[in-house]
């Protein structure tokens, strides 16, 4: 039979300590836990994470229910029949605004677009909540916020209560229990009911301001990010921040920003369509160069700081010229890279060169005739690659 533990913080969300009886001492995944008379610990579950504090000084690593017992697991054993405990208050007033915020949030979906609530995760940044809605308008989702925070300015009660399995069909909730008989309801009077078992404040403007950051598509619903109280002070905070340096740094209005974004990367559009113009251009004059002074049909050249598809661009201009072929390597980082070309006048395929250079260079890839391209994480084996190519090469 289960071992019961009276929930403290079912009678007050406010208690942070309290002392409690060890009623028996287990082992969960190699750390000690106590399941004791009475706790203001609330155990993970509901989408809301457990609590953090103390035991007797000793960190509660994680309290958990399983099988209808609380388990307070720690990072080192306590001596003793009894411990004293206290809770990180932050970490509940933050839990409470995100949850009740939840509540709130939900209501909201189902009263103004009959949106179902299908799951909650209270994460230690950002909470979730999907949505049975296969999509919605920023104008419907402008409308939710405005009534979750409605309800927040109203400071309406909060009030917990149990009640009788035969007695639920007569509490307008939100959506049907999960589970049957005796439940608690959480009721934010003459707004919401829910059937809960987390933690929530007295009042609905305790919650504070409540924002939704995010919107995505999950499955065939919506998921939205949101924030409650403190986190959306923090992230306006933020965001406030970045807003006026970024404004300060353009010397522009806040509201002239997109302008502003919307000038500039016009303008960034254009010049690499001109860079790229103008890198063609050098590319084409470095192989008339390179052309002009090889002496040798073959040209081998190593690359670094260059990229893969400029080297692969002077390889193709190069053998613009009849007879030739080149042998390029590239050095770029950790990787190695290697171009294989040759003229169209060339009667060689160059594919029979990959069995010879790949198992230097540890390298992939592949390519037609004339032109071959090969990647690997040998970089410092390139020199010896591009030799073995030379001399392998039929010409």
């Amino acid at each position: 039979m289960a071992i019961q533990t009276k929930r403290l913080y079912f009678d007050d969300p406010y208690q942070a300590d309290f002392e409690g009886k060890i009623l028996d001492r287990r082992t969960h995944q190699e750390k000690p836990a106590l399941i004791l008379d009475q706790t203001c610990f609330y155990p993970e579950g509901g989408g809301q994470p457990a609590d953090r504090g103390t035991l007797s000084g000793v960190t509660v690593f994680h309290v958990l229910e399983q099988d209808g017992e609380i388990l307070h697991i720690l990072e080192d054993e306590i001596p003793g029949d009894t411990v004293k405990g206290v809770i990180d208050w932050d970490t509940r007033l933050d839990h409470m605004q995100q949850h009740t915020g939840q509540h709130v949030l939900s209501q909201c979906f189902h009263r103004l677009l009959s949106g179902k609530t299908l799951s909650f995760h209270l994460g230690e940044k950002l909470s979730t909540l999907e949505i049975g809605l296969p999509s919605i308008t920023d104008s419907d989702q402008d409308r939710i916020e405005t009534c979750a925070n409605r309800a927040v300015f109203q400071n309406r009660e909060i009030k917990t209560y149990f009640v009788e399995g035969s007695e639920v069909s007569s509490v307008p909730l939100r959506r049907p229990p999960k589970k049957s008989g005796r439940i608690r309801v959480v009721e934010a009077v003459g707004f919401d009911y829910s059937a809960c078992g987390g933690t929530h404040p007295h009042r609905t403007g305790e919650i504070g301001l409540i924002k939704i950051l995010k919107r995505e598509k999950i499955r065939s619903n919506l998921r939205f990010e949101f924030v409650c109280g403190n986190r959306a002070l923090e992230d306006y905070r933020m965001k406030n921040r970045i807003l006026t340096e970024v404004a300060a740094r353009f010397s522009a209005g806040e509201a002239d920003l997109p302008a502003v974004v919307d000038k500039l990367l016009s303008e960034q559009k254009e010049s690499a369509r001109i860079m790229k113009k103008l890198r063609s251009r050098l590319i084409e004059q470095e192989a008339r160069e390179m052309v002009r002074d090889s002496h040798d049909p073959v040209i081998l050249e190593q690359f670094k700081e260059r990229t893969a598809q400029d080297v692969r661009q002077l390889a193709l201009e190069v053998i613009q010229s009849p007879g030739r072929v080149v042998l390029f390597g590239l050095q770029s980082g950790e990787r190695a890279h290697m171009v294989m070309a040759r003229s169209e006048d060339m009667a060689i395929d160059l594919r029979e060169l990959i069995p010879v250079v790949s198992p230097v260079l540890n390298a992939r890839g592949g390519g037609r005739p004339s032109l071959v391209e090969l990647a690997g994480d040998r970089p410092e084996a390139l020199t010896e690659a591009m030799n073995a190519a030379r001399q392998n090469l039929k010409i």
